[in-house]
């Protein structure tokens, strides 16, 4: 996309046309104007738009039809919607159809300006985050700090990228430690919002009272010790992102008043009678099953289908233990640097103790443990003596070390040995070439690739394994 914007307003009133011709022109934006559906839809086909502003009520082919048209025409454009204050109805039904909002006549130059940059900025973005879903398609990748390339969490990047753009609620789901609070940071950097605030709320931390007076604020005197008023993180949050963290922790009066400004994007602060309005996107987060809560009375059904919208969901660390050793290298990287400790690398044996185990407190756990490996490490290799016992479980210590000999060794023929030591071994035999450690392994050098890859073993560098004696 250049910087010339261009915008379609479709409106069969001519004043219309030309208070909004000219607002429009005056901010910088081209202009092409139409004073029916069908005309509009006509321009669309010739032209590249960056938004379009479209009458519900026109003659001939109405503005849900144009709406359904252009849609068809580019799934992608963002289409705006004017009407009259008496066909409010009519909008919500055309967002519902996946216009990208609606402005009432008589209209406010400012509202419109402020919506059409939203739509633009929106646009802008999704063609963005097309082209940066294809580029990590191919990749291994770091993306916003969640490491890995398993085909669980491209799934998760692919849905970050595909639903940022949008104003849609979203409810992440996955065990504490997963990333949870990373995946919504991303969602927020990828949207049309990054440049405003992204506040995060912990749900269940406060008693209900002082959680509604947090989100909400409250005016002098709402309460005892209310000395001044106060806004809260929904007004601090306007125009932004709010991130609801463990929202099956909130306290069910709270929720309520949670889904009316879902629906209505509006709330009074405690103790006071004015209306006040917000622009926030919201995004919630879970480690349990809302659906069961619902089922036991324990959570509101009506809020949970607001926030069940679109689902993210987290895998658990132990569902894509190929994303260990990336997660290994960033956390020996981060934490290395933090220490002053650059270039540490992990031994094979402690690496395959940290791909063994479970890791029951998911990503945040491995981090610790790196963390610690990292402060108590004196040399520049990690070793698995500084990896926790509880990590090195009795059935790993009797793993016994396998050598693949010079005539090669059938993966069948190994009992006891995890794979990725026999194909580093392979590797290391061969010196490094993928062709000659598939012979070794007995296996096509296309099935050796992908193992490679399921593993995050680094073909172009070859580990040193260790051979013990006896």
């Amino acid at each position: 996309m250049t910087d010339e914007r261009t915008v379609l307003v479709a409106d069969d009133e001519e004043v219309v046309l030309e208070i909004l011709t000219t607002l429009l022109i005056r901010e910088g934006y081209t202009v092409r104007t139409a004073s029916t559906g069908e005309e509009g839809l006509e321009m669309a086909r010739g032209e590249s738009l960056d938004a379009a502003i479209v009458d519900v009520m026109m003659p001939g082919q109405g503005g849900m039809a144009t709406l359904d048209a252009l849609q068809k025409l580019d799934r992608e454009l963002p289409v705006i919607m004017l009407t009259a204050y008496g066909s409010v109805e009519s909008a919500k039904t055309a967002i519902k159809a996946g216009a990208f909002d609606y402005i009432t006549k008589p209209f406010k130059h400012d509202e419109v300006l402020k919506v059409l940059r939203n739509a633009v900025e929106q646009r802008r973005l999704t063609i963005e985050n097309r082209t940066l879903r294809q580029n990590l398609q191919a990749q291994s990748y770091d993306f916003d700090d969640i490491v890995g390339r398993s085909p669980r969490l491209r799934q998760v990047f692919d849905l970050i990228v595909q639903a940022a753009p949008s104003r849609t609620t979203i409810l992440i789901e996955g065990e504490s430690g997963t990333g949870k609070e990373l995946v919504a940071r991303a969602l927020h950097t990828h949207s049309a919002r990054t440049e405003f605030p992204f506040v995060t709320v912990n749900s269940g931390n406060l008693p209900h009272d002082l959680l509604e007076s947090n989100l909400f604020g409250h005016v002098k005197g709402a309460f005892t010790g209310a000395l001044s008023a106060k806004k809260g993180l929904f007004e601090i949050a306007d125009t932004g992102s709010i991130f609801f963290d463990e929202i099956g922790n909130m306290p069910f009066e709270t929720q309520a008043k949670l889904l009316g400004v879902i629906q209505e994007r509006q709330f009074m602060r405690l103790g006071g009678v004015e209306t006040i309005k917000v622009d926030v996107r919201i995004i919630a987060a879970t480690n349990v099953d809302l659906k069961r809560m619902v089922d036991e009375g324990r959570f509101r059904e009506d809020l949970y289908y607001r926030l069940h919208v679109i689902t993210v969901h987290l895998p658990a660390l132990r569902e894509r233990k190929e994303d260990i050793p990336l997660l290994v290298q960033h956390f020996l990287s981060k934490y290395g640097g933090e220490n002053d400790r650059q270039d540490l690398e992990i031994t094979p044996e402690a690496l395959d103790f940290l791909v063994a185990y479970d890791w029951p407190g998911n990503v945040r756990e491995l981090e610790n443990v790196i963390e610690r490996a990292v402060v108590l490490s004196s040399g520049p290799r990690i070793g698995d003596e500084l990896i926790p016992d509880h990590v090195r479980t009795t059935e790993q210590l009797k793993m016994p070390r396998i050598v693949v000999p010079p005539d090669g060794i059938s993966l069948k023929e190994v009992i006891g040995a995890s794979e990725r030591q026999l194909i580093e071994s392979a590797l290391h035999e061969a010196g490094g070439v993928q062709k000659r450690a598939a012979e070794l392994l007995r296996i096509k050098p296309t099935t050796l690739n992908e193992m490679i890859k399921r593993h995050g073993i680094q073909p172009g560098q070859r580990r040193r394994v260790s051979k013990r004696k006896g």
